[in-house]
């Protein structure tokens, strides 16, 4: 089969021909992939920001957002079928622990991570557990959902988080309206009363923010949105900040934006969380991490997106275009979420 892969840190992705996974344990599932979403994540592997957690060997295939039709089903799988179609956690987790039995399955003792710490789904398959797959209606489009499996699941865990805090007349500042923050918009202005500030240097990703629901857009130039952050909230800050990107200044920007008392809901990531320690305490900031979502986190996206409440913004790209989708990715140039879609899919 045809996967794309990394081969050296820094480079180009490359494209090979490589053996077809197979389901060799009991309740292993094939997927044939419809569709592979991009992630910002993806270039942190590619930067080599992964290699000592992830402990890969190189080559291997990145790509953790997936959707498809299921190949091929180890002996002992009784909840989906071949030909079934199917949007897949990317989290593969025992179900046995102590982490799983809470429902904190992406803490799982024993788990593993597809397209972090082993062969993930820029390529025509994949081989995840029965566990890990989600049943759909056929009529679904694995091009319209891939992306939920991590980008919308990450989005909808952090606003989850976040529900208690955004109470009626609060404030929520989203940084970045990209691939997570536009799904965290309409989580937001689904599931809490707060009022929501979103903050971009695009114009583009504002104008779909607006179209999504959020009641104030600012974009990024120089300081000039930490000011209007403060106007907007009569000088004091948000409630809390959800933010989406992590890097590049976002984060010292955030925390100009919080107010005495905030929470700080860290989801992109690149740099690091720089405050001295006596600001934390003094203004008693809380800084709350956030992974992948559970099972029921995306059990509840989906149930969103059937109601049309949350709608995914893609744009697609052939598998043998990888390096064009990444290089888009990078350069701030995709609205929305990049597919990869695989010749042949559908």
């Amino acid at each position: 089969m045809r996967a794309a892969r990394l081969h050296e840190y820094h480079q180009r992705l490359k494209l090979d021909d490589v053996d077809e996974p197979k389901a060799v344990g009991p309740f292993d599932v094939v997927v044939k992939i419809g569709a592979a979403g991009l992630c910002r994540t993806d270039l942190h592997i590619q930067e080599g920001q992964w290699a000592e957690k992830s402990q890969v060997s190189l080559p291997y295939t990145p790509g953790h957002e997936n959707a498809g039709w299921v190949h091929e089903v180890g002996s002992a799988v009784t909840n989906v079928e071949v030909g079934d179609t199917v949007i897949v956690h990317p989290f593969i987790s025992c179900g046995l622990c102590l982490p799983c039995r809470r429902g904190d399955d992406m803490h799982c003792v024993t788990g593993s991570f597809p397209g972090i710490n082993r062969d993930g789904g820029f390529a025509e398959l994949l081989q995840t557990s029965a566990r890990s797959v989600v049943k759909l209606d056929p009529s679904l489009d694995p091009k319209d959902i891939a992306a939920l499996a991590d980008a919308g699941l990450t989005a909808i865990h952090a606003v989850k988080k976040a529900i208690p805090v955004l109470v009626p007349g609060t404030r929520a500042v989203v940084i970045g309206a990209g691939g997570l923050g536009h799904i965290g918009i309409q989580c937001l202005k689904t599931l809490t009363a707060t009022e929501i500030i979103v903050v971009d240097p695009s114009e583009p990703a504002l104008e779909l923010a607006r179209e999504l629901g959020a009641d104030h857009t600012i974009k990024v130039e120089g300081k000039r949105h930490i000011d209007a952050v403060q106007e907007l909230t009569d000088g004091l800050g948000a409630e809390a900040i959800i933010d989406f990107v992590g890097e590049n200044g976002a984060v010292e920007d955030g925390i100009s934006m919080i107010q005495d008392g905030g929470f700080y809901y860290v989801i992109g990531y690149g740099q690091n969380i720089d405050i001295p320690t006596i600001d934390v305490i003094s203004r008693e900031i809380s800084f709350i991490g956030n992974l992948v979502g559970t099972y029921v986190d995306l059990q509840d996206l989906m149930t969103l997106t059937a109601q049309g409440r949350v709608t995914l913004h893609t744009t697609t790209y052939p598998l043998d275009a990888i390096n064009d989708a990444m290089n888009d990715l990078d350069q701030g140039r995709l609205q929305g979420r990049g597919i990869l879609v695989p010749a042949g899919a559908g």
